[in-house]
């Protein structure tokens, strides 16, 4: 086992047991009216995508139902991070900006197609609701905030298996999925 899938199966394990508290404060950011609308933008994208009924990986898939949200946030944050002066980035946009450059890295030529589909994701209207409308509108903002609490008081970290294979049904259900 290489460096990079041992670096893999630590770092997965661990945004899958922080994806409800990452979820929780990035929900915090759209509701920031002093950040720049194109950066809540992003943040109302990526969050909306937890809501999807489809999703690059099913929910109910052992061991990856989520990774792909994970995955999303990360590199939403990146785009999102690139609408500030370094100084002026949210800690939580910092931090996950930061990992999108590991997942670069591991999904190799695939990362593009991930990074396209991540930008469609500033105009999918997810339950009747499209990022520009929640950015728009602080009422619809709170009630994202209150639908991303609830999830992330339910959510429960899917086991993730410390395996090779496990990286290799990954790679290979965002090569297949991703447009």
């Amino acid at each position: 086992m290489d460096d990079s899938a041992r670096e893999a199966l630590n770092a997965f394990p661990t945004w899958l047991q922080a994806l409800n508290e990452d979820l929780v404060e990035l929900a915090g950011l759209l509701k920031d009216a002093q950040l720049p609308e194109e950066l809540r933008l992003w943040v109302a994208g990526a969050t909306g995508y937890v809501f999807k009924s489809i999703d690059l990986i099913p929910d109910g898939i052992e061991d990856l139902g989520y990774l792909d949200d994970a995955f999303v946030i990360r590199v939403m944050a990146r785009h999102a991070a690139e609408q500030l002066h370094s100084e002026e980035v949210p800690p939580v946009l910092a931090r996950l900006a930061k990992d999108a450059q590991f997942i670069q890295t591991f999904l190799g030529s695939v990362y593009t197609r991930l990074d396209e589909f991540v930008s469609g994701l500033c105009i999918v209207v997810v339950r009747g609701k499209s990022p520009s409308d929640i950015v728009q509108d602080p009422a619809l903002a709170q009630q994202v905030c209150d639908e991303i609490g609830v999830f992330a008081r339910n959510y429960v970290a899917p086991e993730f298996a410390q395996e090779e294979r496990t990286l290799l049904k990954l790679q290979s259900f965002l090569s297949t999925k991703l447009p």
